[in-house]
């Protein structure tokens, strides 16, 4: 098990600042409304990715996604996956950032040293969205992956993001919560049930494919898409775990 502390940093000077998580899946392009609409008309997106091999491909991907939604300029930043470094000055004149999806660990190590300035970038106003991984490394205590903890399987094997131990480390810090992703589709769940029981983090979220949490600096936040946001809390001997499904909210405090 890998635990790598982290505080929580408020980054934002503006209420106005537009964060959506988003739990993966491909089958609803309408999740990423909010953030678009956020990032003004005929935005130009960062959509920040770490190439495996097909970052071109996978951009192109996501570039097609967001413009059945509205007009967008999207850019690619491609960080390589071996020893590669993320430069904040590759967002200059963009209007937002998406990150993208992938492996997150490899996410995680690429954007946590920049998490200062992408804060800082992003308070002027400009909106957030993170997709699958981009979710997750948006907490300050980011669930990167795993499927053990203590000996025990608390998720399926294949979703460990190739890691074995439960393993949480510093994210951006732009929400107060940890988050897991794909959680209906891929059974994460429990690995975020576990990080929250154990004390590795503080509460969380798991979102499900196709499915976005909206924070637009206000509470509650607003559930969108098809599926479910599940919201994981401490409780007596355990947790409390809330589903809200789309439609409703999550207060979050």
């Amino acid at each position: 098990m890998l635990v790598s502390g982290c505080a929580f940093v408020q980054p934002l000077g503006s209420s106005d600042m537009t964060t959506v998580l988003i739990g993966g899946g491909w089958a609803d392009a309408s999740v990423y409304e909010p953030f678009l609409r956020a990032a003004g008309t005929n935005a130009s997106i960062a959509c920040l990715i770490v190439d495996e091999g097909d970052g071109a491909e996978y951009f192109e991907r996501f570039a097609t996604h967001l413009a059945t939604v509205a007009p967008v300029r999207a850019l690619p930043v491609l960080v390589g996956v071996e020893g590669g470094r993320f430069d904040p000055s590759a967002l200059a004149g963009a209007d937002g950032l998406l990150v993208c999806g992938g492996l997150t660990p490899a996410y995680a190590s690429v954007l946590a040293p920049a998490a200062a300035a992408v804060r800082d970038w992003l308070a002027a106003g400009r909106p957030y969205a993170g997709m699958s991984a981009g979710a997750a490394v948006a907490a300050a205590r980011a669930v990167v992956g795993g499927y053990l903890w203590q000996g025990r399987v608390v998720c399926p094997p294949d979703t460990a993001e190739d890691l074995d131990e439960l393993t949480v480390v510093a994210g951006l810090g732009l929400v107060p919560f940890a988050v897991d992703v794909h959680a209906a589709q891929w059974g994460t769940l429990g690995r975020l049930t576990t990080a929250v029981s154990a004390g590795l983090v503080g509460w969380g979220v798991g979102l499900d494919e196709d499915t976005a949490l909206v924070l637009d600096g206000d509470t509650p936040a607003a559930v969108i898409g098809r599926g479910a946001v599940h919201v994981v809390r401490p409780a007596e001997n355990g947790v409390g775990v809330v589903d809200v499904p789309a439609g409703g909210s999550v207060t979050l405090r």
